[in-house]
């Protein structure tokens, strides 16, 4: 220990008086100098995503300078800095090293060629907060893959009778030459350490070792094996494909070319991640596979793309899929979507197929929400299920169309109308409503003869929501027929209230001049009904002409009793919906 206390004080006055490699020292400050301000940029605008490059810009041009000139950078990890050549790198207190030292990391090295985006990446997991439900830094530096950058972990040193302190100087030495074996000037992603015995004697000076002890140990807890067997999973789910896939990936940029061989592999490959729902590592390789595709059109790994994504669609495949998002919700939907989003356009009846078994709403809304796009480019498929005899699927169906924007939608939702089932019917004609085209239009006045009444009421409810000129008239048409007064009581209101929501002049007088009316023994009966009717249909208006209107009502002692009850009841209603619930309860 006071070996190495005594190595380290002398070698940082070596490096300063050094001058190149205080020159090295410097530059790295610089690079981490403008990191710590661009994670500041980053935090402050943090929904700025498409602006984080050009926060980190000037840390990158500072670390592809040093790389340029000084080769590879290697940062030893201690847990308040970064050292190189034994000085601190960041100039002011962050948390940031203790990210990295808490889960390990004790040197990270920057190669040559570090893109922005990889130093994006690198930016965004040092951020993170494992705390708050993120991976672990290790976990998430895996699975981003850097290709120039690296990284030494260090996991599980502890000797008994030996402080943390001595066994952490031992390992730096350890770690250090075997880095040094770990290097390699190839183009290869896989590198190895090929260290024999002799040669960790002969350079692990003044390291203990002990030989021949015997150790006696305890038998394993509970608590022990789980955590075992968690990270056992983990690594079986998290990092195994991975690597599996990279190595593939490798071989296939090696220049093999058996196109037949290696739709075998994937496939296999494709089969063994449903079974784990790595849905996530599946849309890896369609990206790479696309990526390398667009390198080289009409190579094999267009091939390749075309073939694993009409694999990916597969009856089968699919209905897996639907199997876990039935009674379950998806850790990461994202993944979902976008593996559905991938598939041939030729597998879409598949994903209709499996839609029919999703219980879970959100779950169904994920995939008609995919389903949308694809229905932009074919309608047909959802346009035949709209005369299925199951409301759910004639719902999805509206819904996938409504989303999709297709011009001719409108047309298509006719079919619906012809369907059996009245809640469909209604909630159709609300889809068709927001619409607010001609089209739409046309179909809502059409629904004013339907055969069905809560079809006719919901129609004059709807159409004061397109052109209110257009549907003062067509109300007023209907107030007019003479086979107005046999309707019931309940479709009549429905109208005169659909007249009164034009919020027009000339309803609000309509109404006002049936108010107007003096009952006789002869008509009695018949003027009050209308009364009322021209009552539901001011508190329809819901403005502050129609609240006059209806304040009026309410002080002519004229008028009969229950007009004047259901006058009141109107007006506090039209005053409780205009200014808030306070007013209504000071009012009554």
């Amino acid at each position: 220990m006071a070996q190495a206390q005594t190595a380290r004080s002398t070698s940082a006055p070596e490096s300063a008086a050094d001058p190149a490699t205080q020159e090295k020292v410097e530059a790295a400050r610089d690079f981490t100098f403008h990191l710590l301000k661009g994670i500041k940029q980053i935090g402050m605008y943090r929904h700025n995503e498409a602006r984080f490059p050009d926060f980190l810009a000037r840390a990158h041009e500072s670390i592809a300078a040093y790389t340029n000139k000084h080769g590879p950078l290697s940062l030893k990890v201690e847990q308040q800095n970064f050292m190189l050549h034994g000085e601190p790198i960041f100039s002011e207190d962050t948390p940031l090293p203790y990210k990295f030292y808490r889960d390990g990391i004790r040197q990270l090295i920057f190669r040559p060629g570090l893109r922005i985006e990889e130093l994006v990446t690198f930016t965004l997991i040092a951020l993170s907060e494992p705390d708050r439900g993120a991976e672990d830094v290790l976990s998430q530096l895996w699975r981003a893959g850097l290709e120039h950058l690296e990284y030494v972990v260090v996991e599980g040193f502890k000797m008994d009778e030996v402080s943390e302190q001595e066994v952490e100087v031992e390992v730096d030495k350890v770690v250090g030459y075997l880095y040094s074996r770990l290097k390699t000037n190839s183009d290869d992603y896989l590198r190895f350490a090929r260290v024999s015995a002799d040669d960790l004697d002969s350079k692990m000076d003044g390291v203990e070792q002990m030989r021949g002890l015997v150790v006696s140990g305890t038998y394993a807890s509970d608590d022990l094996k789980a955590r075992l067997q968690r990270e056992i999973t983990e690594e079986e789910h998290s990092r195994l494909f991975p690597k599996l896939v990279s190595a593939i990936f490798q071989v296939i940029e090696g220049g093999v070319d058996d196109t037949a061989l290696l739709e075998e592999v994937f496939v296999q490959l494709l089969d063994a991640m449903l079974i784990q729902d790595d849905y996530g590592t599946i849309n890896q390789i369609v990206l790479k596979l696309r990526a390398m595709g667009q390198r080289e059109p009409g190579g094999s790994a267009s091939l390749l793309l075309s073939h694993f994504t009409l694999k990916m669609g597969e009856e089968q495949r699919v209905m897996r899929l639907a199997e876990v998002l039935k009674t379950t919700r998806p850790k990461t939907p994202v993944d979902i979507t976008r593996y559905l989003q991938a598939l041939d356009p030729s597998t879409i009846f598949s994903v209709l197929n499996a839609l029919e078994m999703i219980e879970i709403p959100e779950n169904r809304i994920l995939v008609c929400d995919v389903l949308a796009k694809f229905a932009q480019e074919n309608p047909q498929p959802f346009v035949q299920r709209l005369e299925s005899e199951r409301p759910q699927t004639v719902r999805d169906m509206v819904y996938i169309l409504e989303k999709s924007n297709h011009p001719d939608r409108v047309k298509m939702f006719g079919l619906v109308m012809l369907n059996k089932n009245l809640a469909v019917k209604l909630e159709v004609m609300n889809i068709i409503a927001r619409g607010r085209t001609a089209e739409a239009r046309k179909l809502i006045l059409d629904a004013l003869n339907d055969s069905v009444t809560q079809v006719r009421m919901l129609a004059a409810r709807l159409l004061p929501e397109f052109d209110r000129d257009k549907a003062y008239v067509d109300l007023v048409r209907v107030l007019r027929d003479a086979n107005f007064d046999k309707k019931s009581l309940e479709e009549r209101t429905a109208v005169y209230s659909a007249l009164g929501a034009t919020g027009l002049p000339g309803a609000i007088s309509m109404l006002l001049q049936i108010l107007a009316v003096k009952p006789t023994l002869l008509n009695k009966k018949k003027v009050v009904e209308d009364k009322l009717l021209a009552v539901a249909g001011l508190a329809g208006a819901c403005s502050i002409p129609s609240y006059k209107a209806l304040q009026g009502v309410v002080e002519d002692k004229n008028q009969p009793p229950e007009v004047l009850t259901a006058a009141r009841k109107a007006m506090y209603q039209t005053k409780k919906t205009l200014f808030g619930e306070t007013a209504g309860n000071e009012e009554a």
